[in-house]
């Protein structure tokens, strides 16, 4: 329980660390958010495949009905993300960065609030993602779970910064609702811990359903606007070297 609690403020903590970088850096060129957040894709797709999809289909016992729950786990976790883009607006469309030159400021925050909102629903399911993880008992698979959603939210919470202040909030309030959306994170993860608990033979559905939103959103969001603004190549190398680490990192660990 006290790994669980210590991970899920690490990863919680993680989109503050990436907040507090994106007071500094707070116009990254477009190559370099692009190369950050296509690398931390690579972290999430190993971490996902590794750390949820393959055990989901051991711990159901490897048989075709393992891989029948694994698949609709997996599609069920997609259709879950695919509902939440329907009903909120997708990030790429709120940033404002191809919007109209001088915006009205009211209209402008507003996106900006939007934005904020979308990321912190996103944040959710990846919270059950880590929360999964210790649920299965796997320490090693948790911790490659955990560390992938981890280095993904501190591009992530870089990025909310640039876009509040732009739209005339504090940097005070701004850090108060980067922090916010790290603090669903953790409701997250103690909310797939706790749930997997509750019952170990729901436990292959449940990986897989945590495994197939993460790879939502790396398909649906990540790797779309990794590839938007001209530097394809760069970030799928980039995607590569995070695949490959999180690889190197759970095999070392196993």
């Amino acid at each position: 329980m006290e790994l669980v609690l210590i991970t899920a403020l690490g990863v919680g903590g993680a989109t503050v660390v990436g907040a507090l970088l994106g007071f500094i850096f707070k116009n990254p060129s477009h190559r370099m958010s692009d190369m950050l957040l296509s690398f931390a894709a690579g972290v999430m797709l190993a971490a996902a495949v590794i750390g949820l999809v393959l055990p989901s289909v051991e711990y159901g016992g490897g048989g075709w009905l393992a891989i029948l729950v694994t698949v609709i786990g997996i599609f069920c976790g997609a259709l879950c993300l695919n509902l939440i883009d329907k009903l909120v607006p997708h990030l790429h469309k709120l940033t404002g960065v191809d919007g109209e030159a001088h915006p009205d400021k009211s209209a402008k925050l507003n996106k900006v609030l939007l934005f904020v909102i979308a990321i912190a629903i996103h944040n959710l399911p990846e919270g059950i993602a880590a929360g999964v993880g210790f649920g299965s008992e796997n320490v090693a698979h948790a911790f490659t779970i955990a560390g992938g959603i981890a280095l993904q939210n501190i591009p992530e919470g870089m990025v909310i910064i640039a876009p509040m202040i732009a739209a005339g909030m504090s940097k005070g309030r701004t850090l108060a609702v980067a922090a916010m959306t790290g603090v669903v994170e953790v409701i997250g993860t103690f909310i797939g811990y706790f749930a997997v608990s509750v019952s170990a033979a729901v436990l292959p559905f449940v990986l897989a359903f945590a495994g197939g939103t993460m790879i939502y959103v790396i398909s649906d969001e990540m790797i779309p606007e990794t590839h938007a603004h001209g530097s394809e190549r760069g970030a799928t190398y980039a995607l590569l070297v995070g695949f490959c680490l999180m690889l190197a990192f759970d095999v070392m660990l196993g």
